[in-house]
């Protein structure tokens, strides 16, 4: 953890909905004037596209399974050395993964590769990480103790699946039978290494729907916003200024001392409320230790 160099972390699963608080944070920055050098999970894994099929069928023919849950598909030790090194001095390398054709376009290369390894921007204000492994903790690397704001966005597993489902055939081409395999293959991985994050976040913010989602794989739309709620669950709760929560978020109430629930419609501005003020306070202690 560092005063000078702070780091932000959001850790979830893939078809979390970590990109809309990614979007929060964006939001967050621009209002504060904070620059951060943000740094994509996906950049992280050990294999590209083509790398990581052939390793699958690899392991499989082994008898294990093989998913960008766990570490042996992930550069974990060198995610651990960027933020200890960005803690430490600001600086750090980072590279972009290639998701599909608008963004081959944009780098010139082909989809499922990385780009080369870079300098991050010697000026930022603090590191943003969104990603799976942001609280990862194992024998071999720590890396939940460099984070000086760590946060989980966990729906309910049902609606997780469903936006899975719903993206990856609509935007990646895959079958929804195909899609439910990947899912199946990768739950040993989801429960050993990707649902402890969630007990050493900060904050949690968990979707749960208002609506029948018993059987999720024939669920053709996401539960909206006003078919949701929120709850938001904090590690401390000295850290909370509930009264000020509840005052600014209509129909909110407290389940527990160290949980509130919000509106599924007012999820964006709970998040904006809640952590703009933590970044407003790093940025202060920053200034200071300067």
């Amino acid at each position: 953890m560092s005063v000078s160099h702070p780091i932000i972390a959001v850790t979830g699963s893939s078809g979390a909905g970590t990109s809309n608080v990614k979007h929060a944070f964006e939001d967050i920055f621009r209002r504060t004037n904070v620059k951060p050098a943000v740094i994509e999970g996906d950049s992280f894994h050990r294999y590209n596209r083509e790398e990581m099929r052939a390793a699958v069928v690899q392991a499989e023919a082994e008898g294990r399974a093989l998913t960008h849950f766990g570490p042996e598909a992930n550069c974990l030790d060198r995610l651990e050395r960027l933020f200890q090194t960005y803690s430490e001095t600001g600086r750090g390398e980072k590279r972009y993964y290639i998701h599909d054709e608008s963004e081959a376009v944009k780098f010139n290369q082909p989809p499922g590769t990385f780009t080369e390894w870079e300098e991050l921007d010697n000026d930022s204000d603090l590191l943003f990480y969104e990603g799976l492994h942001g609280g990862m903790v194992t024998d071999e690397v720590n890396i939940a103790q460099h984070t000086d704001l760590l946060i989980g966005v966990v729906p309910v597993i049902n609606i997780e699946w469903i936006q899975k489902i719903k993206r990856d055939c609509a935007n990646r081409g895959y079958s929804q039978d195909a899609v439910v395999d990947i899912i199946l293959k990768r739950m040993p991985d989801y429960i050993h290494h990707i649902t402890p994050q969630f007990s050493r976040t900060h904050i949690n913010f968990q979707r749960v729907p208002l609506i029948d989602t018993s059987n999720p794989f024939v669920m053709r739309e996401i539960p909206t916003p006003d078919e949701s709620l929120c709850v938001i669950r904090f590690k401390d709760p000295k850290m909370a200024d509930f009264p000020y929560y509840l005052s600014m978020l209509k129909d909110s109430f407290m389940s527990r001392p160290n949980n509130m629930v919000v509106p599924g419609t007012k999820m964006g501005l709970a998040i904006e409320i809640i952590l703009m003020p933590f970044v407003e306070e790093m940025m202060q202690k920053k200034r200071q230790r300067v």
